[in-house]
């Protein structure tokens, strides 16, 4: 639930206070009544204002700063700091250090933050009110290079700006929104009413976006895919499709101009290891990609799984031991003496949980199973534990 004007107001107003209250609550779904009963006696009619900025902050710690505004709605949206620097690196990059970048959904300013440290000017607009003073209030210490106007997204409110940044809404109603013409405002009516402008939109990363003329860049945060970002072509750089893997401090890029192949077989027996690509790779369709600058193969040409004799740096592995028919996958474990098993499936219809419940485990060791389809046949591919390499990262 977001704030009203007058409770952002008092929010802003009574920030010491608020910190101090709030600092020692336990802010859980069973002390929730206990909390919000306590800043009431102490905040009155705005103590439940108090709890939704205190749990809002709970929830976005390591991901905003604890003394910025937000709600419960906003903080959820917000995009991972490695993501959004990332877009603000990609940003400058094509449009220059001083350029102003204009966010018509700029919501409570966190993009804002990030595109002024990339050296960017920032204007922000939103037409929800609330919003628009969380956003002031966060960004402060960048008055200088920060401008805020209440605005509809889809009814320009700038006319020189260098890039348009946008973050539709992908829920509505407690439900993921699938269709870009579904999102608020549709992903067609914004980049209608920006025509000629170059513009990055953030979007979910499970829609269709086979239809946009321009980059498809795909981010993940240590093996989680987070969202999408479209850009158009004056900030692509040639790309149409790329995967920013982000794990720790280490940042690592493939887009669809490397080598893949040159659509000739990549598929092969298994080698040492069976690898699972990064699910931004997988999603941005770059598999092949990444086989190929990695010196992988494939285990079928239709499956993302990767096979080769060592785990690239930054990822991990499984080593592989055998191959077996679906059908004899319990007694082979059973003669591996397996106590625990991770379980990997594509490409056959298989669910992990059941599977592991019929294999009835009851050695020692712990092993992993990759379920997968080559060529015409579902076969299981048992393997060691998960590994890493010793050196992460060159």
């Amino acid at each position: 639930m977001s704030f009203s004007v007058d409770e952002v107001r008092f929010l802003t107003h009574k920030a010491p206070e608020i910190a101090a209250a709030t600092s020692h609550l336990a802010l859980t779904k069973k002390s929730m009544i206990a909390d919000v009963a306590a800043l009431r006696t102490q905040f009155g009619e705005f103590g439940r204002a108090v709890a939704e900025l205190a749990g809002a902050r709970r929830s976005a710690l390591g991901k905003l700063p604890q003394d910025w505004l937000m709600c419960q709605e906003s903080a959820q949206q917000t995009t991972a700091p490695q993501v959004a620097a990332e877009r603000a690196r990609r940003i400058t990059a094509a449009v220059g250090e001083g350029a102003v970048a204009h966010d018509v959904t700029c919501s409570i300013g966190t993009e804002g933050h990030l595109l002024i440290d990339a050296g960017l000017h920032y204007l922000g607009s939103d037409f929800d009110h609330s919003r628009l003073l969380m956003a002031s209030y966060n960004l402060r210490d960048h008055s200088d290079r920060a401008l805020l106007c209440r605005a509809d997204a889809l009814v320009p409110a700038s006319s020189h700006a260098d890039v348009i940044v946008a973050d539709p809404a992908r829920r509505a109603g407690g439900k993921r929104i699938t269709n870009p013409s579904h999102l608020l405002p549709p992903l067609p009516d914004l980049v209608a009413a920006w025509n000629g402008h170059a513009m990055a939109v953030k979007c979910a990363p499970g829609l269709d976006f086979s239809d946009w003329n321009g980059l498809v860049s795909i981010a993940s945060v240590d093996g989680g895919v987070k969202e999408s970002c479209l850009y158009t072509p004056d900030l692509a750089d040639g790309e149409t499709r790329e995967a920013v893997v982000i794990k720790g401090e280490h940042i690592d890029r493939i887009n669809n101009l490397a080598p893949d192949g040159d659509g000739d077989s990549l598929a092969g027996a298994p080698g040492e290891f069976i690898i699972d690509p990064d699910g931004a790779i997988v999603r941005a369709g770059l598999v092949r990609h990444y086989a190929v600058r990695e010196g992988l193969w494939m285990l079928d040409d239709r499956i993302a799984y990767l096979t080769g004799n060592r785990i690239p740096s930054g990822t991990s592995g499984f080593p592989f031991i055998e191959e077996v028919p679906l059908k004899k996958l319990k007694s082979v474990l059973a003669a591996h003496g397996a106590g625990s098993v991770e379980i990997l499936v594509r490409g056959v219809d298989v669910d992990p949980d059941q599977l592991r419940k019929k294999l009835q485990l009851k050695g020692s060791n712990a092993m992993a199973v990759v379920i997968t389809r080559i060529g015409s046949k579902g076969v299981a591919l048992v393997c060691g534990p998960r590994q890493w390499p010793v050196v992460c990262f060159k």
